[in-house]
């Protein structure tokens, strides 16, 4: 195991448990990065827009239902570029990075779900509970309205129970495929039963008439279980914090699995909460080996990119703003927009030709409106780009090809942007 020495292993901090190293931010200790990084200050974060779409689709005429999606269209918009812009931004750089994992987790679109509403608020409970007790924020996202919409819990009642939510909570969120039996789905699913999103106002309430309030046994337990009283049951089973620490390590740290050791201590952190848990990652060996790479999600990358040079999303007119959006797109990846309940890809995956061109024109919209000539220096621009991104150091064939562009900053900005050095965590 090849150690990390200290400035690389807090530029892998910054980039595994925050947005990204802004200028100076590699100058600080690791010890004192890793505090700063779990604590912050909230003082600049920027609130949310106010979604002026009705939380459910409206009845009505043709024209009635056109400007509801054409609303609907404009909250989307503001709300993804507010949380970019807050991820850039905040001084609070671990809530949103778990934030963002929570989000891939519980994974939840609002393609399906179409409340901007919805996903604002659920956005807004991984932020509030995402780095307490996993039990809080699981019992929170299964009577959550984006929730219950997306995996049609509205359509789960007393005597037709729907198992969509159930199955992927206990499969996706909680303990992991072969930790549970078919039946113990159906008689979860009862235990789900009544929970409904009003359409008047967007939120989860408990309908009495529609819950199943018999008996119900899951994992052999017999009980009269409710969404709480289940929810409880499952994350008592050892399974349930070995698979989520497993997802955050996998995510995190390394693409492979944690020595049962290791999980153990994870584990034991993880069941005070999720600060503890990124607090006991970061502490252990494999956190600094060199070998541990993960590939940049598309988000995490532009985030990352934007905070060093100084963007903010904000700050980018409509067309340029409709130009990020569409140049993640083409990447794969659009926050409030995962592709389906497993959430997105990991790895490789991110790494096709055909999402080339819309890597570039990111880089290339974010160079454009940086201050390059004040950020690069004039002495040295390839040693200049590389302290400005964070980099550790660039392989001479990355050198050779920013030779090339040295010339141009925007230019030299995207090609290094772009290079391996910094489109994988290193």
């Amino acid at each position: 195991m090849v150690q990390l020495d200290d400035r690389a292993a807090v530029r892998r901090l910054h980039d595994r448990l925050g947005a990204g190293p802004r200028p100076g931010d590699l100058d600080r200790p690791f010890d004192a990065t890793l505090d700063a990084l779990l604590t912050g200050d909230a003082a600049g974060d920027v609130p949310a827009p106010t979604p002026a779409s009705p939380p459910r689709p409206v009845k009505g005429d043709r024209a009635a239902k056109q400007d509801a999606a054409q609303q609907r269209s404009e909250d989307d918009h503001a709300l993804t570029t507010w949380w970019l812009d807050r991820m850039v931004t905040t001084g609070r750089p671990a809530v949103e990075r778990v934030t963002w994992f929570w989000h891939g987790h519980f994974a939840t679109s609002e393609q399906k779900v179409r409340s901007p509403g919805a996903m604002l608020a659920q956005n807004e409970t991984f932020r509030r509970l995402g780095l307490g007790p996993f039990a809080d924020l699981a019992q929170a996202l299964v009577v959550d309205p984006a929730m219950l919409v997306w995996l049609d819990g509205n359509d789960n009642r007393s005597g037709s129970p729907n198992e969509n939510l159930a199955r992927e909570f206990m499969e996706l969120f909680a303990l992991g495929i072969g930790h549970y039996e078919e039946q113990d789905v159906r008689e979860a699913a009862r235990a789900l039963t009544g929970w409904t999103v009003r359409a008047d106002t967007g939120k989860a309430e408990l309908v009495a008439k529609r819950h199943d309030d018999s008996s119900k046994t899951v994992f052999g337990r017999r009980d009269r279980f409710t969404a709480e009283s289940l929810v409880a049951l499952v994350l008592e089973r050892k399974e349930s914090p070995e698979f989520v620490v497993g997802r955050a390590w996998f995510r995190m740290v390394s693409a492979q699995p944690p020595a049962a050791d290791v999980t153990a201590r994870l584990v034991t952190a993880f069941r005070r909460d999720t600060r503890s848990l990124l607090r006991a990652m970061a502490s252990e060996p494999a956190f600094r080996d060199s070998a541990n790479v993960l590939v940049k999600q598309p988000v995490e990358w532009a985030v990352g990119l934007m905070r060093a040079l100084g963007v903010r999303p904000r700050d980018l007119n409509r067309k340029q703003a409709d130009s990020l959006l569409r140049a993640l797109r083409g990447l794969g990846q659009t926050p409030f927009r995962p592709p389906s309940v497993g959430g997105w890809p990991a790895g490789g995956a991110w790494l096709t030709t055909a999402a080339w061109p819309s890597r570039l024109d990111l880089a290339k919209l974010v160079a454009e409106r940086a201050d390059l000539k004040t950020a690069l220096g004039t002495a040295d621009r390839i040693e200049g780009v590389r302290r400005l991104l964070g980099v550790d150091s660039w392989s001479d064939r990355t050198k050779t090809a920013l030779g090339k562009v040295a010339d141009n900053p925007v230019q030299l900005v995207v090609v290094a942007a772009s290079a391996p050095e910094y489109v994988v965590s290193r």
